[in-house]
């Protein structure tokens, strides 16, 4: 996980006591169970990029602020530049890198995900909202609720985020799961 991302669990924490609210209360107004979003906050369990937003939106911020201890600075336009993404490392086996991390008041979070499939595959999550994936490099399978899809470079999908979902790398060889450390690349725009 970079610095930046390493902090949220402490920025969380911090911009809560500002605020002056309870861990309680803060679990209660998230709909987190309190015995999880404790271990968010210690940072002793990773949390998923849907209930940083929920977090955020909880504590009046921007889920850049939460991201990168900085407050988000376009309003008009906003270039991310080719690896400079906002990298979190939220689940094993995905890398995110937030790519209009510094656009205010943005409607919709767009993210280059790297999936390697020598990382043990991340649970599937649900979260509001819907979602798109575009695959750019190698090969993805997309599960949501028992569908599911392969989809190669150039593909896309576009499906209701409520529904649990996750994606993985395939070998490109057959449409089994990769053993050999497949990695892939996609585009997620998550709106809620």
């Amino acid at each position: 996980m970079n610095e930046k991302a390493a902090h949220v669990p402490d920025r969380i924490k911090e911009l809560r006591e500002i605020l002056e609210i309870s861990a309680l209360d803060m679990a209660k107004d998230t709909d987190i169970p309190f015995d999880i979003y404790k271990k968010y906050e210690a940072g002793e369990l990773d949390i998923p990029i849907s209930v940083l937003y929920t977090i955020a939106g909880r504590l009046g911020t921007d889920v850049t602020v939460l991201l990168t201890g900085e407050e988000a600075r376009m309003d008009s336009a906003a270039v991310c530049r080719k690896n400079k993404g906002v990298q979190i490392e939220r689940y094993p086996g995905y890398e995110f890198s937030s790519l209009a991390y510094n656009f205010k008041h943005r409607t919709m979070e767009p993210l280059l995900v790297s999936l390697d499939s020598s990382k043990p595959q991340a649970a599937q999550v649900s979260h509001a909202g819907q979602e798109f994936n575009f695959v750019i490099e190698g090969r993805i399978k997309v599960t949501v609720g028992k569908s599911e899809y392969i989809l190669n470079a150039g593909d896309s999908i576009y499906f209701d985020a409520r529904i649990p979902h996750g994606q993985s790398a395939v070998s490109c060889a057959d449409n089994s799961e990769a053993n050999g450390g497949e990695k892939a690349q996609f585009i997620t725009i998550i709106q809620e």
